[in-house]
């Protein structure tokens, strides 16, 4: 089904010269940087009408494309806090929950994973190598603007072509911390708060009710461990562990993990707690 490369080998590639870089080329499958396309005469709009990614448009296709995740991440004047969960899913099949959804671009920039994992992993990945590039030949860090750029130029090169992303770029730069949500249609969007996946709405519910600007970082990280928590617990599609990394002038650092389920008891043992406390009524607004 698949024969035609984007990127054809050049003229020279079959000289004899070249004789051990084939054979190693043989052996990996295609050339570097090059993708397998479908063999018919509109490889796009093959893949648009095969293998469409939208929520209810693929019903009629052969091959369903089954995702479901919560990831977030929001500003306040400590940073920038990124909370994401860890399982990864077939439909309603389970397929691992110790998925890592944070991508670690380089020590002043995070992306994270919703959609397919493959297209996040790969393309996120890539952009790590253009932002080395850029400092290597700038001899300074790139901006989050403009990595957050880089990413959505090359998901513009291949719209239409069956590519799941949605994803946020964050880092810190000359101008403070930066926030950026960039998809799979090349939208990019600059802001102070973002979620995105299937229990992207449980967690707006928690974060819309509590993120304010003048969070500690102590409770800018339970806001989004609560807010991972509350969409797990909705969201079949979400669990497993709650991965925290807080964004500083100094680079990103891991927070922490905590698995969900022991999340839910203490969580419950608290609210329990609070109504205990306040006549039957839960003392914490983050509670529902």
């Amino acid at each position: 089904l698949f024969s035609t490369r984007l990127h054809p080998a050049p003229p020279n590639a079959l000289a004899p010269q070249h004789a051990a870089g084939d054979e190693l080329q043989q052996m990996m499958g295609s050339a570097p940087h090059s993708f397998m396309l479908p063999a018919v005469a509109d490889p796009a709009a093959y893949s648009k009408q095969n293998f469409g990614v939208g929520y209810g448009t693929d019903t009629e296709q052969a091959v369903q494309f089954a995702k479901g995740t919560t990831t977030l991440a929001f500003k306040f004047n400590e940073g920038i806090i990124i909370a994401v969960d860890s399982r990864s899913t077939m439909g309603p099949y389970i397929a691992s929950q110790t998925v890592k959804k944070v991508i670690e671009i380089n020590p002043y920039l995070l992306g994270t994973m919703a959609g397919g994992a493959a297209d996040c992993a790969y393309w996120e990945r890539n952009l790590g190598m253009q932002c080395r590039l850029y400092e290597l030949r700038n001899k300074e860090r790139i901006s989050v603007a403009a990595a957050s750029k880089l990413l959505a130029n090359t998901m513009y090169q291949y719209r239409g072509y069956g590519l799941s992303m949605g994803t946020m770029v964050t880092g810190w730069d000359k101008t403070g911390p930066q926030l950026y949500y960039c998809d799979n249609d090349a939208t990019r969007l600059h802001g102070d708060l973002f979620s995105v996946g299937s229990g992207s709405t449980y967690a707006y519910g928690v974060l819309d009710s509590n993120h304010r600007a003048d969070l500690t970082v102590d409770e800018a990280i339970d806001l989004g461990k609560r807010a991972i928590y509350h969409a797990t617990h909705r969201d079949a599609y979400s669990g497993g562990i709650c991965n925290v990394y807080h964004m500083k002038e100094t680079g990103w650092v891991k927070v922490g993990a905590w698995d969900v389920n022991d999340l839910h008891y203490l969580y419950a043992d608290e609210k329990a707690a609070a109504a205990g406390g306040a006549g039957g009524l839960s003392a914490d607004p983050m509670e529902t």
